[in-house]
C-alpha cells in the first residue's frame, strides 16, 4: 500500500503539469504566432520481483515475470508546429509565413531569436522592429514619408516615395529553418532561441529551395491552439487526477484496516 501511495502521487503531479500546460495554451489562444505545446509522459522504473525470462526450474523459464511499476513523470512538452489560421489586417507591416520558417530578430545581448509573429513596426529611425523594439534581421530601414510599402512573397521589400511613380527596392527579408523546431527554447515574447537539440538554422530566401515558406503581406498568423482539443485535454487531466486521488484514498483505507487488526 505504501508503494501505491507514492505511485498514485506521481500520477497526480504529472497531471498537475499537464493542466498547467493546458492553461498556458488556452491563455495564448489569441497570441499571434503562438505554438501550442503537448505534454508527453513516460513510465518510471519498475521494481522487479521476478525477472522475465528467468529460470523457473532447470528446464523452464519465466514466461512473463513479475514487475511492479512505480508511476509516471512528464518527460517533455512538445512544441506543435502546425500552421495557425491567417487573419487579414490590411497593415502593410503585418507579415505572415505560409509554410515553414521563422523570422529572425536581433536581441539586445547580440543573440539572434526566432519568431512566427510578424506584427512588425518601425522605430524612430525607420528600422523594422518587433513590438519590443528588437530589429528584424537582416536589418531593413523604411524611408521617411514612404507612401506605400510592398513585401513580395520572396521577402523583397519595395517602397514608393513622394513624387515618384516607380517603386524602389530597399532590402529583403530572410527566413530561418531548423531540422528540429521542437528543440527550440521558448523565452517568451513570441521568441525562440536555437539550442543543440534544434540544430543550427538554415537561412535562406522565402519560398526558396530550402523548403522555406513564402511571405504574405497584410496578414497575421494566429496561434495554432485548438480550444476544443484543450478543453478535452483538461477534462482528461482532471479525471486522471481524480482517479489517482482515489487510489490514494483506497491505499489509505487499506492501511487503516491493517492498523486496526491488532485491536
Amino acid at each position: 500500500m505504501i508503494r501505491a501511495l507514492y505511485t498514485a502521487a506521481t500520477g497526480m503531479m504529472a497531471q498537475e503539469t499537464n493542466l498547467d500546460n493546458v492553461a498556458n495554451n488556452l491563455a495564448n489562444s489569441s497570441t499571434t504566432g503562438f505554438r501550442s505545446r503537448r505534454v508527453q509522459f513516460e513510465d518510471l522504473i519498475y521494481q522487479t520481483l521476478m525477472m522475465p525470462g528467468g529460470a523457473a526450474s532447470q528446464q523452464t523459464t519465466q514466461v512473463a515475470g513479475l514487475q511492479v511499476g512505480l508511476g509516471t513523470r512528464t518527460a517533455a512538452s512538445e512544441v506543435l508546429q502546425l500552421q495557425g489560421d491567417f487573419s487579414q489586417t490590411g497593415n502593410p507591416l503585418d507579415l505572415t509565413i505560409q509554410g515553414a520558417g521563422f523570422f529572425q530578430v536581433l536581441l539586445p545581448d547580440g543573440q539572434t531569436a526566432y519568431t512566427r509573429a510578424g506584427s512588425f513596426q518601425t522605430d524612430a529611425q525607420g528600422n523594422l522592429v518587433t513590438a519590443d523594439g528588437n530589429p528584424v534581421q537582416p536589418s531593413v530601414s523604411i524611408p521617411s514619408g514612404a507612401t506605400s510599402i510592398t513585401v513580395a512573397q520572396d521577402g523583397t521589400i519595395s517602397v514608393t516615395l513622394p513624387g515618384q511613380t516607380a517603386a524602389q527596392q530597399i532590402g529583403s527579408l530572410q527566413l530561418a529553418l531548423f531540422n528540429n523546431p521542437g528543440g527550440l527554447n521558448s523565452t517568451g515574447s513570441n521568441l525562440f532561441l536555437a539550442t543543440t537539440a534544434s540544430g543550427d538554422p538554415v537561412v535562406g530566401t522565402p519560398g526558396g529551395s530550402e523548403g522555406l515558406g513564402s511571405i504574405q503581406q497584410g496578414m497575421l498568423e494566429q496561434s495554432n491552439v485548438s480550444v476544443v482539443t484543450e478543453f478535452v485535454q483538461m477534462i482528461v487531466a482532471q479525471r486522471s487526477y481524480e482517479a489517482n486521488s482515489r487510489v490514494v484514498n483506497s491505499a489509505d483505507q487499506m492501511l487503516q484496516d491493517i492498523n486496526q487488526l491488532g485491536r
